[in-house]
């Protein structure tokens, strides 16, 4: 089962990344819907899609507003869109406000919460979790029996974070770091992660690979983020590129 990065920047795209968009293209499956949701038309491959957003930060939402172009001339005949239902609003009322976008796609609209998991095309089930960041957002954990993977952005991450029961033993841990190590006030203020407390993390959670993404766009270096400092804790740590392709 494979996994596309679509979008792996934060906050703005920039030269080199797109804002947050994962996507499982065999079960028509799309994590978050940032500026990188516009490489999914190339690789649809169902009659459906099921978007799944963390939060409605608009790095994370604002390609809803791409549907019509996604979905010109692709058989896709059925668009459905989770996200906490106390989002919902956000989505309807201002996201699609006339001012900004007066022409809604045509999606429904369906409740995403940690009390009640939501079964996905080909047997497998999406799990979600709370996760700590301003306004609130939700972590996600998808399995297809020995295909499973974990997806959490946008929190400062610690090695004995809340939700590390959630991401245990997964074989692949999508997880934002948004800072290098130095800018820890920053990341407490913002509600996102340096790279030793996700490096540890991970660790701890015995990930079989880890993806950093929603990476600053304020660089556009290879080296953003200096991996070898956390090589000793969390080997094989790496940083997720767009139209990067991943088995799980």
């Amino acid at each position: 089962m494979q996994l596309h990065f679509l979008g792996t920047t934060g906050y703005h795209p920039n030269r080199q990344r797109d804002t947050a968009c994962l996507m499982i293209p065999e079960h028509g499956i799309i994590l978050d819907a940032g500026t990188g949701i516009f490489r999914a038309r190339d690789l649809i491959e169902t009659t459906h899609l099921d978007i799944f957003l963390t939060h409605t930060h608009l790095d994370h939402c604002v390609g809803l507003t791409f549907l019509f172009d996604i979905l010109f001339e692709r058989d896709v005949k059925q668009v459905r869109v989770y996200v906490d239902p106390a989002k919902h609003v956000a989505i309807e009322k201002h996201l699609f406000a006339r001012d900004l976008f007066p022409i809604r796609p045509d999606f429904e609209l369906l409740p995403l919460s940690p009390k009640k998991p939501v079964d996905l095309p080909g047997g497998g089930k999406l799990q979600t979790f709370p996760v700590r960041h301003p306004g609130g957002c939700l972590g996600m954990r998808l399995e297809w029996g020995n295909h499973n993977l974990a997806y959490v952005t946008d929190t400062t991450a610690s090695a004995d974070s809340d939700y590390l029961s959630h991401i245990c033993g997964v074989n692949a841990l999508v997880h934002e770091c948004y800072f290098p190590d130095g800018w820890e006030d920053r990341a407490e203020l913002t509600g996102h992660s340096c790279l030793t407390p996700v490096a540890e993390l991970a660790a701890k959670a015995g990930a079989k690979q880890t993806w950093l993404v929603h990476l600053n766009p304020m660089s556009e270096s290879d080296s953003i983020l200096d991996l070898s400092s956390v090589e000793s804790i969390c080997p094989g740590l790496r940083m997720a590129d767009d139209g990067m392709v991943i088995d799980f």
